[in-house]
Order: C-alpha cells, then structure tokens, then sequence
C-alpha cells in the first residue's frame, strides 16, 4: 500500500518505470505558497520560460550534468504520475497533485505519511526542514536474505496555488545534509503547471516523458510487480 493515495475502490496502481539520462541542461515558513521571490518551487505563471529545464508536462525539472531522470508510468491507465532524478548516489521523487485554493494540503498530509508508515512497521518524525517541515522517515524493507530492515527517506513538499508538490529524498540524501544540498536545490528550481481545468483536490497531476532526448539518452519502461515505497514514492489517499 501506497504511504499516501488518490485510490478508487477495489483500485491499486501496479507502477512501471521509464528511465532516461540528461546530458546538462523555499517556500519560506512552515507552509507558504511558492512564489515570485525567495525560493521555489515555482508556479508556471512565474516562472514562464522554459531556461535550462526539461519539459515533462506538469512538472518542469531542471536539467544538471550526470543527471538521471526515471519516469514512472502507472501500468494500468499508462499514465507517467511521477519522475524520480538521481545524482550522486542519492534520489528525488517529485509527484505533483492539485490541491484547494485554500492551500494547506501538505499540513493535512503530514499526519497521515506519519501514521502510514508507523502501520507498515516504519518509524517517521516531523522536523523543521529547509522548504518548511518535513518529515524523517525509516521505511521497512525486505532484504535479499529475507531479513527485515528499514531504509531512510525524507519527505518534504511545498504548497502552491492550486498545486502541491511532494518529494522524497532518499540514498544518501536521507541521511547526510551535505548530501542532500543538490537535490534540495533541485526541487527549489522545479516549476509546477497546474494548468486552469477543475480537478478534486489530491488528483494526481500527469507528466509525459520529454520530447526530445538528448545525445546518449537511453529509455526503457521496466514493468515492477512488488511495490517498493522508495520507488514509486508515497501516493495521496482520498476517501469518497
């Protein structure tokens, strides 16, 4: 089960995996809006250029040097609902959803990643973090030897006017600050195009895999059949 879902009865997504390689192209306070100034991330009427960003429809993700972009595709409906960028031995999954004009949503949401992963046997503690507070997570996991042991990830987000964007930050990233730093500047760059159609909050916003590939990228759809927490990352739950 997913640590947080938009899930429609007797429905659960099965991910498959799109990988492909870039060649080099805070909201300050506990939960403020993205904005104009200070640090992002940033809405798309902000922020109107491209620059030195990839297109991936509702996310727009800055292209780095030895930048690794996955794409992971929703095996059923064949949607692309996330996109995971790896440097360095550490990773960021970015999944984008819309969220009520009012905002909030990564306050409401804090409470339920917390209480998800203390189901599945995990621990999570929310702390002060550089885009507001975040919270500090030990996911269970299943070794090859068939031992259980746990896995750090740290889950951050960022609320924008009608959008909410969610990153988890594991690898070394999880654990070591310094670590952490280029990934942290990353999603800080990233621009979230909500667009102007009415969604229900927590509707999960859809990206595509970038048009144009560079010299020396590789893409492959990898379809998974176990559900790694660490991969797909956490998922909105919405009750109807």
């Amino acid at each position: 089960m997913g640590l947080f879902s938009r899930r429609r009865k007797g429905e659960e997504a099965a991910p498959a995996q799109t990988e492909a390689q870039t060649d080099g192209v805070s909201a300050e306070g506990d939960d403020a809006p993205a904005g104009p100034t200070g640090r992002g991330p940033w809405d798309a009427a902000d922020v109107p250029e491209l620059g030195q960003r990839l297109d991936l429809g509702a996310l727009r993700v800055p292209a780095r040097p030895g930048l690794k972009l996955r794409m992971e595709m929703d095996k059923r409906t064949r949607q692309v609902v996330a996109t995971s960028l790896s440097v360095s031995g550490s990773a960021l999954q970015l999944q984008a959803f819309a969220a009520p004009r009012s905002g909030g949503l990564w306050a409401e949401l804090r409470p339920e990643i917390i209480a998800s992963v203390e189901k599945q046997g995990g621990t999570a503690d929310e702390v002060d973090g550089p885009f507001g507070r975040e919270i500090l997570a030990r996911l269970p996991v299943t070794a090859q030897d068939g031992r259980m042991g746990h896995r750090p990830a740290r889950f951050i987000g960022a609320d924008g006017p009608r959008w909410f964007l969610r990153g988890v930050l594991s690898g070394r990233a999880a654990v070591d600050p310094d670590a952490a730093t280029e990934l942290e500047d990353l999603f800080a760059d990233v621009v979230v195009v909500r667009g102007q159609e009415a969604r229900p909050p927590r509707d999960v916003l859809g990206l595509r895999v970038p048009g144009k590939a560079s010299e020396g990228t590789t893409a492959e759809e990898t379809p998974t059949t176990s559900f790694d927490p660490l991969a797909r990352g956490p998922e909105i739950t919405e009750t109807r």
